[in-house]
């Protein structure tokens, strides 16, 4: 996938004169680092430039918009779905230099970031307050915070606490044009015109450029416990996670790994697996200590007739090395097969039992081996799909075995994108889940957005 878009000298003269020239990059090493995002799929863009400040940004963003150049905005690349790859070219947009904590507000509850911010770092920031912000995609520790909002990234707590949209108050973006607007609110409450702010959020980069993000925070937990739970299959791990969700109690992780993933996540890091484990649940409570021994207590007792090990530890470093076991997991894959096709269904909770084992007919059906993990608390079920793209073949039955999946999933009451976007990989398939009149109303939103469509090109909509 190459770039189409070239940028003339005389424009790239001006962009730097806007950013500076040691924040511009046009040569090929320069711009190879920017091709690419976790998908691993490519396009080449024509320039990089790193701005410093919405000034600048606007600036960009105008000239872009005057002379008809596609712009990419980019966080650290991290994503799943090829939403920062310039598959048309143009300029790509990195906030690497846009990373301050504003500020941390502990008496208002809020917190202001530029979207440059490393996630991982801004909640280390916020806990040292006594707050907390939940949100934790697996690649927290290097995904930025401009990109969650882009994508309306989720993770491990999103069962308890939610995704980015519900902790994002407000915003100030710049549309292509290179007006500035702030959008949402620094307030508990407001519903003054349409919440644009919201719109924005899990928008991909295809309305405006997120320039700056105002959160909300709430009270950092008194206590968490950690529990593990092995099993024989993915069936009976399923069939206990909808006994957790059925009950009272709410856990703030829930997290599934099929015997495939959880064998690769523990070769991986050296992790001993009891016998017979061929399904995992990675299991959190927290709250007071009163509150979160009496969930955990809770979900124990639902669990232990069933599983073949539970283990039970407040202990942070052995938590952390289980957080290490799951969150090795999509990259421990590529040990199993060259390459995968990796996607983001989510189901009722209650159709989760149902959903794996229709996946592992499909695998069967399809000759194609499908590993299964995710956030099964809330449904969200990341399906890979294990290939090598280098046989015509496979990859053909690869993709069919996706389509069925997400056949299946849709089936279920479920959607094809919990977490990812729609980016460039999940662009054929949209009109699986969205009717014509649907598709054709988002892409009046973003005409009126992006009347020259500049931003984000080839993304969501063909």
């Amino acid at each position: 996938m190459a770039g189409t878009e070239t940028i003339p000298g005389d424009i790239i003269e001006k962009l730097s004169a806007i950013v500076g020239p040691e924040n511009v990059a046009t040569d090929e090493a320069g711009l190879l680092t920017y091709a690419y995002d976790a998908t691993r799929l490519k396009g080449t863009p024509s320039a990089v430039l790193r701005p410093g400040s919405e000034e600048e940004v606007s600036k960009i963003l105008s000239l872009a918009n005057e002379r008809g150049v596609p712009v990419v905005p980019r966080g650290a690349g991290s994503g799943l779905s090829g939403g920062a790859v310039p598959s048309r070219g143009g300029i790509v947009l990195s906030f690497e230099r846009m990373n301050r904590i504003i500020s941390i507000d502990a008496a208002d509850r809020i917190a202001t970031v530029q979207p440059g911010v490393v996630t991982g770092e801004f909640q280390k920031a916020v806990e040292e307050k006594g707050l907390f912000y939940p949100p934790d995609p697996g690649s927290l520790a290097f995904c930025t915070i401009g990109g969650n909002v882009a994508e309306n990234a989720g993770g491990m707590r999103a069962l308890k606490y939610g995704v980015t949209r519900d902790y994002v108050t407000g915003l100030r973006a710049v549309l292509p044009s290179g007006e500035i607007i702030r959008a949402g609110v620094k307030t508990a409450k407001g519903v003054v015109g349409y919440d644009l702010a919201r719109l924005i959020v899990g928008s991909e980069g295809t309305l405006a450029v997120v320039t700056e993000i105002t959160f909300t925070l709430i009270p950092l937990p008194e206590k968490v416990i950690t529990m593990t739970a092995f099993f024989s299959g993915p069936r009976q791990a399923g069939k206990a996670v909808s006994a957790i969700m059925a009950s009272p109690f709410t856990p703030r992780c829930l997290e599934f790994l099929d015997g495939e993933a959880l064998g690769a996540g523990a070769r991986k890091i050296g992790y001993a697996l009891p016998e017979g484990a061929g399904a995992f649940l990675l299991i959190e409570t927290d709250g007071s200590p009163d509150e979160a021994d009496r969930q955990m207590n809770g979900i124990h007792a639902l669990l232990k007739d069933n599983a073949l090990r539970i283990n039970i530890t407040q202990d942070k470093a052995a938590s952390a090395e289980l957080w290490r076991l799951r969150r090795s997991t999509s990259q421990a894959l590529f040990s199993i097969a060259p390459h995968k096709i990796n996607e983001d269904t989510v189901v009722p909770v209650s159709r989760v039992p149902d959903a794996l084992e229709g996946f592992g007919e499909i695998a069967s059906r399809f000759g194609q081996k499908i590993i299964c993990f995710g956030h099964a608390g809330d449904g969200n079920i990341h399906v890979n799909v294990m290939t090598d793209k280098s046989d015509p073949e496979r990859l053909k039955m690869a993709e069919e075995a996706v389509s069925e999946v997400f056949r299946l999933v849709l089936a279920l009451g479920g959607t094809i994108s919990g977490e990812h976007g729609v980016g460039l990989t999940k662009l054929p398939y949209i009109g699986m889940e969205l009717s014509a009149a649907e598709i054709e109303l988002q892409k009046k939103i973003k005409s009126v957005f992006d009347p020259n469509g500049i931003l984000n090109p080839g993304k969501i909509f063909r």
